[in-house]
């Protein structure tokens, strides 16, 4: 980590992974370059596009010196993608935001006073949705202030593009190689070692809801789940049971509310 500073404000790395992205792409850098707070760097990792999206990156890019590309040569998945970019990140801190979802301006400055103030390494916020067409559609994400390991296993109540890493805290993170569910992962290892998750109580980011997104079908999240349980986090078969119940109750209220 180069861990840059300017004028006492630390880097913060804004990890993006992007696959054939070229519909949000822009809509997710202009997000970041809004930010009121401006000591960041944003990593974009593309995974293999076959569209236009490392054009439109690179035409960002010729604007801002803060953007980065790095391009793979085949798709390898998300988790590959956002390590590659951690790796690359020269911040004490670490954002993520995915290429097609977007934050609001004050997103930053907002999440780092609050973990500056608390001392705290590992925090998230509230969000609301969008559908694919950019349109809101009432939706504000609840979040709990406080998020340890049991509750995380019982339902991840923490939305990837809201949450800000402190390296210097946490030691060099990574996610685990897997298609879906790696951020998920990451948060339990983060909660297991100590590092409980603080919520900050402000709408800051917006997800876009997709209708062909790998988190949009239900059936795969729910055997993701059980695979996190029983192959990752080695759960027994009783506490996987009863976790994995827990998960189908709040998933429930999730989509019937």
């Amino acid at each position: 980590m180069l861990n840059k500073d300017n004028d006492g404000k630390p880097l913060i790395s804004v990890i993006t992974p992007a696959y054939n992205s070229e519909k949000f792409i822009g809509t997710a850098i202009d997000s970041v370059a809004a930010q009121t707070y401006s000591n960041w760097e944003m990593i974009i990792v593309d995974d293999g596009s076959t569209d236009k999206t490392i054009n439109i990156i690179e035409k960002y890019k010729e604007k801002d010196n803060r953007i980065r590309l790095v391009q793979l040569k085949e798709n390898s998945g998300p988790a590959v993608a956002r390590n590659i970019a951690i790796r690359e990140a020269g911040g004490r801190y670490l954002a993520f935001l995915d290429s097609d979802d977007q934050w609001l301006p004050e997103k930053l400055e907002k999440q780092l006073r609050f973990m500056q103030e608390k001392q705290i390494a590992f925090s998230f916020t509230k969000y609301k949705t969008i559908n694919e067409r950019g349109e809101d559609i009432g939706k504000i994400v609840p979040i709990p202030d406080k998020a340890d390991y049991k509750l995380l296993l019982k339902q991840n109540v923490i939305g990837c593009l809201t949450v800000m890493i402190d390296q210097e805290q946490t030691g060099e993170v990574q996610m685990v190689n897997i298609r879906t569910r790696q951020d998920y992962v990451l948060w339990l290892h983060l909660c297991k070692r100590g590092f409980s998750a603080y919520g900050l109580q402000e709408i800051l980011s917006v997800y876009r809801l997709s209708d062909n997104s790998i988190s949009s079908n239900k059936l795969k999240m729910a055997k993701q789940n059980w695979r996190v349980y029983r192959e990752i986090e080695k759960l027994s078969l009783i506490k996987s049971i009863w976790y994995f119940m827990n998960y189908i109750y709040y998933k429930s209220i999730k989509y019937l509310t």
